[in-house]
């Protein structure tokens, strides 16, 4: 079977696709430039679209051998004013300026909003933002199919642009009818992990996984205040987290998005759950081949603060350098790891072990393998728990996974320095040992001499129960 050697850097790349990168040649090329994980963006695109994006990325991943992880990325409820007699108006601060059911077109002194569930919420002093933030409008009198609100700022506001509520909670489920239809295409399709838009409670969570069950991982996109009120409520239950910057930093002052981001990657960690930071990370890199500095050092903060991956949106999806994307994002994250500042940050955030035999095993295993010089942790798993213990440990050598469930390498190619590898269960103790070497040097991850430490769970095949740790010096 061909295989791929792992990636250099341990942090790990999503690639958004779309009309810029559709055929088999440009996929392949974002997967050779470092892409770990293919984002299939649901507010775009038709079905057959994502169909048939997916399987060039299944055909790429039976060519290479290495498991490749799949988002389907939900669009989530959309709030949007709706048109204006002259397609837009032109507004003043300090104006009055109503919002209603009213079905009429808009002028300078109102307009529809068909949201009443937006109605029902609002409050006397509550905010609404309108075209990402460009306009905000403050309420100062409401009902349940109005609302006069003062211009505080803005002077333009044109036909249905988005409707960002940040001070309440919305009585909205984050599944439009659209979502749902959405939802089953990429079930069927085989999707790994599913992006969940729009979260605002836990409740939320587990709406969706009501109807995911098992067939995929989901993934919480943090992007409203409200969310981040509940933050732990709802990583408790999402399988892993996405740092959505983009209307974050709408509905939220931009100078708390930095704190934010860091506080949402450090409890990640702390739960043993794959985070990803999102959002205009190599944004200019949509119309020029190199990014900005700043965006540079965007990318790394990411890769600092330890999280698992960072994300290319337009970047890749519909910009002119798609490619180039990937890979400076790759030199960054790399050359950011090679940083003796990188691991001592990391150290620095160790995370409280629990009280339980997989943890103690699994924190063991970083510390023998620094004390030997070991090559690499393998880690045999099942579900993706043992490797998930390992991976929030950060350790500095490669994670080797080893498991007989297809499924779990792919939702694990997202996690920090796991190379996943598709293999049969070990069945007794000298069975693992052999694999585990002989896959590691098949990857190019040991030679003979070098040492390796093994975790696994006893009974072989037993999901969630990491009691072995065994070291391995390679031979022949």
């Amino acid at each position: 079977m061909p295989h791929t050697k792992p990636r250099a850097r341990q942090s790990k790349i999503v690639a958004t696709l779309g009309p810029a990168t559709s055929t088999y040649p440009e996929i392949r090329a974002l997967f050779d430039a470092g892409v770990d994980m293919f984002r299939l963006n649901f507010s775009h695109g038709t079905h057959d679209d994502h169909r048939a994006r997916y399987a060039i990325v299944r055909q790429i991943e039976k060519e290479t051998g290495r498991p490749i992880a799949v988002l389907a990325d939900l669009q989530g409820p959309k709030l949007r004013v709706g048109v204006f007699a002259k397609g837009a108006i032109d507004l003043v601060e300090g104006q009055s300026f109503r919002l209603d059911l009213d079905l009429a077109e808009g002028d300078e002194k109102r307009v529809h909003l068909p949201h009443p569930e937006i109605f029902a919420a609002l409050k006397v002093g509550s905010a609404l933002l309108c075209d990402d933030g460009k306009v905000r409008l403050r309420i100062t009198k409401c009902g349940k199919d109005f609302a006069e609100t003062i211009v505080e700022a803005g002077t333009k506001l044109s036909n249905r642009k988005g409707v960002n509520v940040p001070d309440v909670v919305l009585p909205l489920s984050p599944l439009t009818k659209k979502d749902r239809a959405d939802l089953v295409v990429a079930l069927d399709m085989g999707a790994d992990w599913i992006a969940l838009s729009f979260v605002q409670r836990a409740e939320d969570i587990k709406e969706a996984q009501a109807l995911i069950g098992d067939k995929a991982a989901l993934m919480a996109k943090l992007e409203k205040p409200a969310a981040i009120d509940n933050l732990l409520s709802i990583l408790d239950l999402a399988d892993g987290a996405m740092v959505a910057r983009g209307d974050l930093g709408v509905e939220m002052p931009p100078e708390e998005v930095p704190a934010i981001q860091k506080r949402i990657v450090r409890e990640c960690r702390r739960l043993g759950k794959p985070v990803i930071v999102a959002t205009q990370m190599l944004e200019s890199m949509i119309s020029s081949p190199t990014p900005t500095r700043a965006e540079a050092s965007d990318v790394a903060t990411a890769v600092y603060d330890g999280a698992d991956a960072t994300m290319l949106s337009a970047e890749t999806a519909s910009g002119q350098y798609p490619v180039e994307a990937v890979t400076i994002m790759s030199r960054i994250a790399a050359q950011t790891q090679s940083d003796p500042a990188y691991r001592a940050g990391l150290e620095a955030q160790r995370q409280m072990l629990e009280h339980t035999t997989a943890d103690a095993i699994t924190a063991a295993a970083k510390l023998v393998a620094n004390t030997i010089d070991a090559v690499a942790i393998v880690t045999y798993t099942t579900c993706g728990s043992t490797t998930l213990r390992a991976a929030r440990e950060r350790p500095h050598v490669p994670l080797l996974c080893l498991t007989s469930k297809m499924e779990t390498a792919r939702r694990l190619a997202i996690s920090f320095g796991v190379h996943a590898v598709h293999t049969a269960d070990a069945h007794d103790f000298t069975e693992m040992v052999e694999k585990a070497a002989s896959i590691a040097k098949k990857y190019g991850l040991a030679q003979k001499g070098q040492h390796l430490v093994i975790t696994a769970g006893v009974p072989f095949g037993t999901p969630g129960h990491t009691n072995v740790l065994r070291i391995v010096t390679i031979g022949e």
